[in-house]
């Protein structure tokens, strides 16, 4: 059985094809959406999900988020007293939607189709794959998460169009073009800006916060706690003017409580700057793609932070349509992921998608250039360009640079700059040549891109025949083969917060976030329900623990309606 995992920034799905439809697959409580959080109950076992997203507020040292956009880096985050890298952190919410696929599908799960932003780096997508190695999963594919809503969106409408995927998730934003024609699913033109989703909204709301507010006036904003409950608030304000006109900002420390009254106009003023960064990826798109706008038959909106009515808004006002929503912007990835994995299975039961991807960055070497009497180095000679259709392979001659020079060091780079120093390096190939006269040594430079991102230089030299070649697999930041064993070893080595007590502990971290939350008379009766609940776990009575988590639930539920 193959899967479709959507990884994402915020949240990750999981899901399967079941002969007739890409369905997403529960969590262990019942939900559909993982929050992308992991962390350490007190006991120093594995919490995923929404358990963590609680103890992120409460105990900020013992769980992780964001670490999506951290992929393929050599940063790493602590968890208590151990450093993790983000391929890590990834492997154990990926271990956990793994679970949660094997028990909702009855049989064990050992394949997965895992989408990745269009705009992920060759460094990025290697990671994700080491990722899901870590995780005890085979990847058979990486798809682009705008080619795998494509695909479901194609899956559902089955007729000829050309249509633009505008995917505006937690922490990236991509824009793809395709093309669907007699079963084939063409990818046309992809862009995009790593740095730029949601959670960017939520860092604008913050700063206004602070600045109208006073820092001098507010706790330590650097303090982990206190900028994890400043991020959950203006998550939450954000949410709220996507439905009413005004909503207010709030922040309660040490019995002292700091508001601000925003407005939709607010919000719009705050976010114009990244508004107007959503601009420039889709202008480079429909140019790569040699398409107009009057050209698009269709757009798709996809990612959670597409639900806010700015940008629904600004994309209906770049287009002059509606953009089309007839499917969920939170699940149309994960649902095309597990076409492709259907695809990747050959399902019986779906019909054959042809389905063509882009490069979506260019690939080039470092050359030098003449000015003046003498060359200058550092400049870039692309091979592959930036939205060439893979799998695709690419050639361009060049010389010796020098009388009598003996070896050629050929450096690999990926980016759109003129200057290699701007652009981000992958490897290097170190070939002998013969000593001759400058110029008179060509070598035949050779780039191969497959559909996994696998990219392979060739150099052949004709004037004796030899040729040299390397795979980039191993960027700077990717781990090394003998560091993914030591890592996984580790991981396998952390024990797993119990299943089946997971709903109890993401209420009593729900309490525990909610009491320190809270002021006064507010956090006494939050304290009581706490205990109440703690009790109710003592006796080990099921029928009882039930009862009493519906009731506290409910009670929250009400007292942050009132808040």
């Amino acid at each position: 059985m193959i899967i479709g995992i959507d990884l994402g920034t915020t949240n990750s799905l999981v899901a399967a094809w079941d002969g007739e439809h890409a369905r997403i697959l529960p969590n262990a409580l019942g939900n559909l959406l993982t929050p992308s959080v992991v962390g350490l109950d007190d006991q120093g076992e594995l919490v995923v999900g929404d358990i963590a997203r609680e103890r992120l507020h409460t105990h900020p040292q013992l769980a992780a988020s964001l670490f999506k956009r951290y992929m393929g880096s050599a940063r790493e985050t602590f968890l208590g007293t151990r450093a993790y890298r983000a391929e890590e952190l990834s492997a154990m919410l990926l271990r956990s939607l793994k679970a949660d696929a094997e028990r909702a599908l009855g049989q064990p799960v050992h394949e997965a189709v895992i989408s990745v932003p269009a705009y992920f780096s060759d460094a990025q997508r290697k990671a994700t794959r080491i990722a899901g190695e870590l995780a005890g999963l085979n990847v058979a594919k990486l798809i682009n998460e705008p080619t795998a809503a494509a695909l479901a969106y194609g899956l559902e409408q089955r007729e000829e169009a050309t249509f633009l995927v505008f995917d505006l998730g937690g922490g990236t934003f991509d824009v793809s073009i395709l093309e669907l024609f007699e079963g084939v699913m063409e990818v046309r033109a992809s862009a995009g800006d790593n740095f730029l989703g949601g959670e960017d909204f939520d860092d604008r709301l913050v700063e206004h916060f602070v600045a109208k507010v006073g820092a001098a006036d507010l706790p330590d904003t650097s303090l982990p706690a206190i900028a994890q409950r400043l991020r959950r608030e203006a998550q939450r304000v954000r949410h709220a003017l996507g439905q009413a006109q005004l909503a207010r900002f709030t922040l309660r420390e040490q019995e002292r409580e700091w508001s601000l009254e925003l407005t939709q106009g607010d919000l719009a003023e705050i976010t114009r700057p990244l508004l107007d960064r959503l601009r420039a990826p889709i202008d480079r798109a429909l140019r790569d793609a040699r398409i107009k706008v009057a050209d698009l038959d269709e757009i798709l909106l996809v990612g959670g932070t597409t639900r806010m009515p700015l940008v629904r808004k600004l994309v209906a006002t770049l287009f002059g349509r509606i953009p089309a929503m007839q499917l969920n912007p939170d699940e149309v990835v994960a649902q095309g992921a597990a076409i492709q994995a259907a695809l990747q299975a050959r399902h019986a039961s779906l019909e054959e998608v042809v389905l063509t991807d882009v490069c979506p960055y260019t690939l080039g070497i470092e050359t030098s250039v003449q000015q003046g009497a003498g060359y200058q180095s550092g400049h870039y000679l692309p091979i592959i360009e930036r939205n060439t259709v893979v799998p695709v392979s690419r050639s361009r001659t060049v010389s010796t640079l020098s009388d009598n020079q003996k070896v050629v060091q050929l450096g690999i780079y990926q980016g759109e700059s003129r200057l290699v120093k701007n652009n981000i390096f992958l490897g290097e190939l170190e070939i002998p040549v013969p000593p001759r006269k400058a110029g008179e040594v060509t070598l035949e430079v050779r780039f191969t891109y497959d559909n996994n991102g696998l990219l392979e230089a060739q150099v052949h030299l004709p004037i004796n025949g030899e040729t040299r070649k390397v795979v980039i697999e191993n960027n700077p930041g990717v781990l090394a083969p003998e560091e993914i064993a030591k890592r996984l070893a580790a991981l396998e080595a952390l024990k797993v917060h119990p299943r089946d007590k997971q709903i109890n502990t993401l209420l009593l971290a729900r309490l525990d976030r909610l009491y320190q939350e809270s002021l006064g008379d507010g956090r006494q009766y939050i304290a009581g329900l706490a205990n109440h609940f703690q009790q109710m776990l003592d006796t080990q009575d099921e029928h009882r623990i039930r009862e009493a988590r519906g009731d506290i639930t409910l009670r929250l539920a009400h007292l942050e309606q009132e808040g």
